[in-house]
């Protein structure tokens, strides 16, 4: 009879792991295809017209967060042609996005962001992946696309610009001409005074004369 009993229960128990396992397995195998993902990494090229401060490791941000950075870097004719290298390929990046080279830090660091301009739409229905071969019929950025990108703000254009204008500022003739400018404002405004002053006395004289001729016209 204990050995009936104990049958069952080793029964039982087998029959809820077996219950167990095949409800845990879908959510084992979910868990282990995200990670799997998000460990895949992809690469796409950026071409710029000069290097604008950018090297090995220059850091790739998305909407100010960094995403990646620059694995490669190669000198061209007339461009620089980067190597882009994105952490995850559950990053999506829209393909109408802004690819700009900016400089922040008191040691002007040169980062890359990327500013998207079109959002994306359904990526759970689309099952997008960067890394897919039929990812260039969606609108994002798939691995070993080519990019341009531009330069965006840059300290150095900064400083030459206020060079430039203490330059303008100690340039004598740019006080010539404001010093002309100047007197010329102050003639002319001495004139539409004048002509203010004498549209003032015609229309005093034109109601006088109106209120005497309603007077004599009265009487």
């Amino acid at each position: 009879m204990k050995k009936i009993r104990l049958n069952t229960f080793y029964a039982n128990i087998n029959t809820v792991f077996t219950f167990i396992i095949i409800l845990a397995f879908p959510v084992l195998v979910s868990v282990m295809n995200s990670f799997l993902r998000n460990s895949k990494h992809y690469s796409f090229f950026i071409e710029f017209n000069s290097a604008y401060g950018i090297s090995k490791g220059t850091p790739v941000r998305l909407r100010g967060i960094n995403i990646g950075h620059i694995q490669n870097i190669k000198i061209q004719v007339n461009s620089v042609l980067t190597l882009a290298k994105i952490n995850s390929s559950s990053i999506y990046i829209p393909k109408n996005s802004i690819i700009e080279t900016n400089q922040t830090g008191l040691l002007n660091e040169t980062i890359i962001d990327i500013i998207p301009l079109d959002p994306i739409y359904k990526i759970q229905e689309l099952n997008l992946d960067p890394l897919s071969r039929t990812c260039n019929n969606y609108n994002i950025i798939c691995n070993s696309m080519y990019m341009e990108g531009d330069r965006g703000l840059n300290y150095d254009d900064l400083i030459r610009a206020t060079t430039r204008i203490s330059q303008r500022f100690d340039d004598p003739s740019f006080f010539n001409l404001l010093y002309i400018f100047l007197q010329n404002s102050i003639e002319i405004s001495d004139n539409a005074l004048e002509v203010t002053m004498s549209l003032s006395e015609l229309i005093s004289l034109a109601y006088i004369c109106l209120q005497k001729f309603f007077f004599r016209s009265h009487y």
